[in-house]
């Protein structure tokens, strides 16, 4: 993918930046792995908003992306590279020798043509392969980790991520995640070789409301900037400070710094914590 400027027509296209597509082969996807994706704009089956900021937005269809990688030992080409309007990272559509298409998280460097194979044993490391974690040489980037084994990866799936296998003790292997945690991982679980496609997708700019719109993504207007009746933090004449010992939400509970994670049995499983943003 390359980031392309435009001429500052406008001052919403002035610091805007879009995708050139140029890693893409193909712009029809394949119809047998779509399904419709329906709308609720943020509501519940009672018609209630449950999820602000949610609405519009252009029609999609959800690409049925395997994440699994459990057509083991059967060998795979690489068909073309895809667009997935539900992620970022690019797509790659997957012809099985035995006649079988799925698609797959793209890996930087996979290309059309590309053999790739899925296998609980030890195979070739080389972009695309798909084998479990203690196979994986200390160093070597991985993404789509499975967090335990058989039910599919939910580790480093977005784009640009991966992770490392930093070593392999008992029946765990320590993996650095792309937020900075350390944390243990079964040594079966299935990884895949390389790193998650489209890298530049976070240097996107949108520019202007409008495209923000496009994505389904509606207005979020300021706590301050509303009434007292409608947030704890509203009310004042001109730029008033909150005027509160900490900030609330709109229904009047803690935010910002609240810690939201529950006290799982996963959490023991985690060496170092997630690194905290600057």
């Amino acid at each position: 993918m390359g980031i392309k400027k435009v001429k500052p027509t406008t001052p919403g296209r002035r610091h805007a930046t879009f995708d050139d597509f140029a890693d893409l082969t193909t712009s029809k996807p394949e119809k047998s792995l779509l399904v419709i994706k329906k709308k609720t704009g943020g509501r519940n089956s009672s018609g209630k908003i449950t999820t602000r900021h949610k609405g519009g937005g252009v029609k999609r269809f959800i690409r049925l992306v395997d994440f699994k990688r459990d057509k083991y030992d059967v060998p795979a080409i690489v068909a073309s590279i895809e667009y997935d309007p539900g992620r970022g990272a690019r797509i790659a559509l997957l012809n099985y020798a035995d006649g079988e298409k799925r698609y797959i998280v793209s890996s930087v460097g996979l290309k059309v043509g590309d053999k790739i194979i899925s296998s609980k044993e030890l195979v070739e490391i080389k972009n695309g392969n798909a084998m479990p974690v203690k196979f994986i040489p200390a160093g070597v980037p991985i993404y789509n980790i499975e967090l335990d084994p058989g039910r599919g990866a939910k580790f480093a799936r977005g784009a640009g991520n991966s992770a490392n296998v930093m070593g392999v003790e008992g029946k765990y292997a320590q993996i650095k995640m792309p937020s900075g945690e350390i944390r243990l991982v079964k040594k079966d679980c299935l990884c895949t070789v390389g790193q998650a496609s489209n890298p530049d997708d976070r240097h996107m700019k949108l520019g202007k409301a409008g495209r923000s719109r496009l994505l389904g993504i509606r207005p979020t207007v300021r706590g301050t900037a509303m009434n007292p009746n409608d947030h704890p933090h509203g009310g004042g004449e001109g730029n008033q400070s909150i005027g509160l010992r900490f900030p609330k939400t709109k229904w009047g509970k803690k935010a910002y710094g609240v810690k939201t994670r529950k006290k799982k049995s996963s959490n023991k499983l985690i060496i170092k914590g997630r690194a905290k943003r600057k």
